[in-house]
This record gives structure tokens, C-alpha cells and sequence, in this order.
């Protein structure tokens, strides 16, 4: 049945191991943001290269986990969702900084929050009722690295109004879709019954 089809594409072989190094690299991101916002606060809320190393690593790691588990066959089930629990515990601990110092405004967290929240528990139902965890979809990285973006701008440009709007608008219109797609994969995987990796 057309049902039953691999929503990812392709098998990718999954394990259940906990100590590999792409899941120490997931975790090491959901921890990075504390030494930004110490550099930060220290520097008089000034870029220090620094920073944009940290910074710099926070982007490459998003993606080099992922690169090395597949590259490695370390693809996990801790991993799924150590991988993105990272990005949305870095996202909050910035974000949350940035209401605090007056350069995000509250309501925009609110939806971020309240948008993982609701990722956060389907992801957790679909492993209770499926006995695994569904991986990221592409919208949601794609969202991640427009937020990144959103973020160096307003802590670093604060005077670039328009940019910063217009980069705002653009996060939350991704937050929105990637949601939509998230509803989507949950749909096809507890309702209809797809495989998935």
C-alpha cells in the first residue's frame, strides 16, 4: 500500500546507542549558548571574535552531527531527538536573552515556545504509540538558520530596524509552515500508518 511507504525516502539504518559522537556534538550546541551570553554581557553587549566562533560553531554543528552520524552509520535514536532538543534549548536560552536586554520582543518567544512545545509532544507520541522518534523535517533546519540569522542581527545590528523586521516576519512566517509541516509527518505516521526512519 502506498500507505506504508518510507516517508523519508530512503531506509536509513537507526541504533540505539547513547555515547557517539554526533550525539556528544548535539549536546555540546544545546550548552554553547551560555558562554555566548556570558561573552556577550562581559563584552558590553559588543561581537568578539569570540563570540562569532561560538556562534560559528553553534551553525556548523547543526549540521555536522547530522553529516557524521550518517557518514559514521551512528544514526540513533537518542540522537533524533538530541539533535533538534539542542537547537530549540540553544534557541530559548538566546531568545529569552534577547527579550531580556530589549531586542526581541516577548511575543515572538510565546510562539516559539508554544510551536516547540507542540512538536516537542508529538515527537513524544509518536514514540509511545511507534517505539521510535521521527526525524527532523528540512523545513524545520531551514527555520533553525533563519532564526540564527534573526538573532545575530538584532543582538549585533540593533540600528538595522527594517532588516530586523523583515528578518522577524520571516522567522515567524517559517515557524508557521514548518509547524504545518510537522502536523503533516505526524499525520501520515499515526494516522495512515507510514514507515519512517
Amino acid at each position: 500500500m502506498s500507505e506504508s511507504k518510507n516517508i523519508d525516502g530512503k531506509i536509513i539504518p537507526v541504533k540505539n546507542e547513547v555515547l557517539t559522537i554526533p550525539n556528544a556534538i548535539s549536546l555540546s550546541r544545546a550548552l554553547i549558548a551560555v558562554p555566548i551570553l556570558f561573552l556577550h554581557h562581559a563584552s558590553g553587549k559588543e561581537a568578539t571574535w569570540l563570540i562569532v566562533a561560538f556562534i560559528t560553531y553553534a551553525f556548523i554543528s547543526d549540521y555536522l552531527d547530522g553529516l557524521v552520524a550518517r557518514k559514521m552509520n551512528q544514526v540513533t535514536e537518542f540522537g533524533k531527538i538530541a539533535d533538534p532538543l539542542a537547537d530549540k534549548i540553544c534557541a530559548l536560552i538566546l531568545f529569552l536573552y534577547g527579550v531580556f536586554i530589549g531586542v526581541i520582543p516577548l511575543f515572538f518567544v510565546v510562539i516559539l515556545v508554544v510551536r516547540d512545545g507542540l512538536i516537542l509532544i508529538g515527537s513524544l507520541m509518536i514514540k509511545r504509540k511507534q517505539g521510535k522518534y521521527a526525524m527532523s523535517v528540512i523545513s524545520g533546519k531551514v527555520t533553525v538558520n533563519v532564526l540564527a540569522v534573526y538573532w545575530i542581527v538584532a543582538f549585533f545590528f540593533p540600528e538595522r530596524e527594517q532588516t530586523i523586521a523583515f528578518l522577524m516576519w520571516l522567522s515567524l512566517i517559517l515557524l508557521f509552515y514548518s509547524l504545518g509541516s510537522y502536523i503533516h509527518r505526524y499525520f501520515l505516521i499515526q494516522k495512515k500508518g507510514a514507515e519512517f526512519n
